[in-house]
């Protein structure tokens, strides 16, 4: 249950960008800089978490000095709430430091993913977090066999371990599913082995897999590749298009057994260990750290399935508007209107965002304007930089926001999204002891998406061009899409392959392409010719090696539309809600309790449906603009 806060970054828009301006506002698309070129004004400060290596090295000694005090704890956590309380706060002190060490030394890696210097460091920092893991690894079984009248005695006796009290809630409430200390020793063994079909799948999909060519625009071949696979099924030459989604879909065919006999031994796995921990499926021991019932994820199904009416009515609008006969899955990414960019320097994207998250209220937009003037974003791109963008939040330093700006709309909204985690890690930080700082998953992408939503809505209503309206529309409706619905279908094929399983039955390919096809047909309705390739496509989807996750994505846009909504129409009352019970809160509650406090209640179907009635309400006004001709 306890994990070291922000180990890894939250990597949100792992977008390939394309070069750009490094020395200023604006844009070389000629040459891309080397990092000694790129101007200070444009770079983070990560001297803020060590002004040298010489330092870094100094914590990671203090450290690995460190371990062995934990280990003198081994055995007396149920001394006493003193003891109790300092083993506990050890391990906050060592977790703090590496929470610094690792981002210190990856941060610097990827500005320049070339050097050897910062890659080394990264490894060592890795290494360091697999010893601590190591060592603290007892604390937790040790609490957990705690009689809970005695953990009660220890709390009244230790007035430091108020800060705890939630997390020693959570660890307790998890005591029926807590196994003796052989058993849980023999499942942490085992663990290590139920790790081989996500690594087959690792290596089959990123090294043995091979793509075929295909012609570009000009006619030229090209090669496929996952990176370039989104930018194809974007391009608005249809053949390009098909010709991408066969060549990527027929390469996973080709191992659709070996991929199918992976994925079944990873779901195999999930319920062996549900069941070995007394949990009712897999997918309720999947959801029950972080508290969420399985009516959440079931209502989400069940509301998006009784709402697919408005996706229907999308696909028939976008075949009408590409001018096609039929309409096949490798047009659903296709843009409905060519020829439009809406170019921002860097300055301008800040000024658009600072006027688009004005109902967050002055607090936020005073604090967005600390991190920029702080140098909390690394801006522009450089050679060797790694691609995308992310934001990491350090306890006790700063946020940190990686950049690849490339002077496009999705980079000013990516801005406002990567910065939405900075400020809710700012927020969380300032008002939040450390074991109750670090917010979960399901909370994660409600704050950047939030952000995402606010800025698309002003756009639209500042812009009084036809055609980038009607872009900004279709990109609206495409985020809807593809993060509520398509997640939604994801999560509903998860879900059907584990209860599968739990009956005994073997997922072989052709189960789960039976599977797979039915729900497109049923998402994408009468008009969309669901091609055969299709059926493949739950191959190459990485989420389905991360137990019952890519729902979180589902219910964070639709929290996020919600909190949007109130923000725009309650002003202050919506503000002061969003700030304190939201931003604020950070890990201190369970996830549906904060959000509910915040005035989202994510065990209803509300949220859901503000953000279906959103898509539908998007889908007329684009109806209305294209019926204009």
């Amino acid at each position: 249950m306890f994990k070291q806060p922000h180990l890894f970054p939250f990597a949100l828009s792992l977008m390939l960008l394309s070069t750009s301006s490094a020395t200023g506002e604006a844009t070389e698309k000629s040459r891309i800089p080397n990092r000694q070129e790129v101007s200070a004004e444009y770079k983070w400060h990560l001297e803020d978490l060590y002004t040298s290596d010489e330092d870094w090295q100094a914590d990671y000694n203090k450290v690995k000095a460190m371990l062995p005090m934990v280990a003198e704890y081994k055995g007396k956590l149920d001394l006493s709430g003193e003891n109790l309380f300092s083993c506990l706060q050890l391990r906050d002190e060592i977790t703090m430091i590496t929470g610094k060490l690792y981002p210190f030394a990856r941060m610097h890696q990827d500005e320049n993913t070339k050097d050897n210097k910062y890659q080394a460091l990264t490894g060592k920092a890795q290494s360091l977090n697999i010893e601590v893991n190591a060592a603290i690894s007892f604390i937790e079984p040790e609490i957990v066999a705690i009689p809970v009248e005695k953990l009660e005695k220890m709390k009244l006796q230790e007035n430091g371990l108020h800060i705890y009290n939630f997390y020693l809630a959570n660890l307790m409430q998890q005591k029926h599913h807590v196994l003796s200390p052989k058993e849980e020793a023999l499942l942490s063994r085992a663990g290590e082995l139920a790790t081989t079909p996500a690594t087959v799948f690792n290596v089959l999909a990123n090294a043995e897999v091979r793509f075929p060519n295909i012609q570009d625009e000009k006619g030229q071949e090209v090669p496929l590749s996952e990176g370039r696979y989104n930018t194809y099924l974007r391009s608005s030459d249809r053949r390009i298009r098909q010709e991408a989604f066969v060549g990527i879909l027929g390469s996973y065919h080709q191992y659709r057994n070996t991929l199918a006999a992976t994925l079944n031994g990873h779901v195999k796995q999930h319920v062996f260990f549900a069941q070995a921990h007394n949990y009712n499926s897999a997918q309720e021991a999947a959801l029950a750290p972080n508290h969420i019932p399985v009516e959440v994820y079931d209502n989400l199904i069940k509301t998006v399935n009784e709402n697919l009416a408005p996706l229907h009515r999308y696909v028939a609008l976008k075949r009408k508007a590409l001018g096609v006969k039929d309409i096949h899955m490798y047009d659903l990414y296709a843009p409905m209107v060519k020829d439009v960019e809406i170019q921002l320097s860097y300055s301008e994207a800040l000024d658009l965002v600072r006027k688009a998250l004005a109902p967050l209220g002055e607090d936020y937009i005073e604090n967005f304007n600390k991190g920029i003037s702080a140098h909390w974003i690394d801006v522009y791109e450089n050679q060797g930089k790694r691609s995308g963008a992310y934001s990491w939040g350090v306890y006790g330093v700063h946020p940190f926001v990686f950049l690849n700006y490339n002077g496009q709309y999705s980079d000013a909204s990516t801005l406002a999204h990567e910065m939405g985690h900075a400020l809710h890690s700012f927020y969380s930080a300032k008002h939040q002891p450390y074991p109750t700082s670090d917010y979960v998953i399901f909370t994660a992408e409600t704050a950047s998406t939030t952000n995402e939503i606010l800025l698309i809505d002003y756009m639209l209503k500042k812009t009084t061009d036809k055609k980038e309206k009607i872009f900004l529309l279709n990109q609206y409706l495409e985020n809807i899409r593809t993060t509520l619905y398509r997640q939604t279908m994801f999560a509903e094929f998860e879900k059907e392959i584990h209860e599968k399983s739990e009956k005994g039955e073997t997922l072989t390919a052709d189960v789960m392409e039976e599977i797979y096809h039915d729900l497109n047909v049923k998402y994408f309705g009468p008009d969309m010719i669901v091609d055969k390739e299709i059926d493949i496509e739950w191959a190459r989807i990485p989420h389905f090696y991360r137990n019952f996750y890519v729902y979180q994505y589902s219910t964070g846009y639709s929290a996020a539309t919600a909190f949007a909504k109130q923000l725009q129409t309650e002003g202050k009352p919506a503000q002061e809600r969003y700030s304190n019970n939201f931003l604020k809160a950070g890990g201190s509650d369970t996830p549906i309790h904060i959000l509910r406090k915040a005035g989202v209640d994510m065990s209803t179907p509300q949220p859901i449906e503000i953000t279906l009635a959103k898509f539908n309400a998007l889908l007329d006004e684009l109806e209305a603009l294209l019926a204009e001709g």
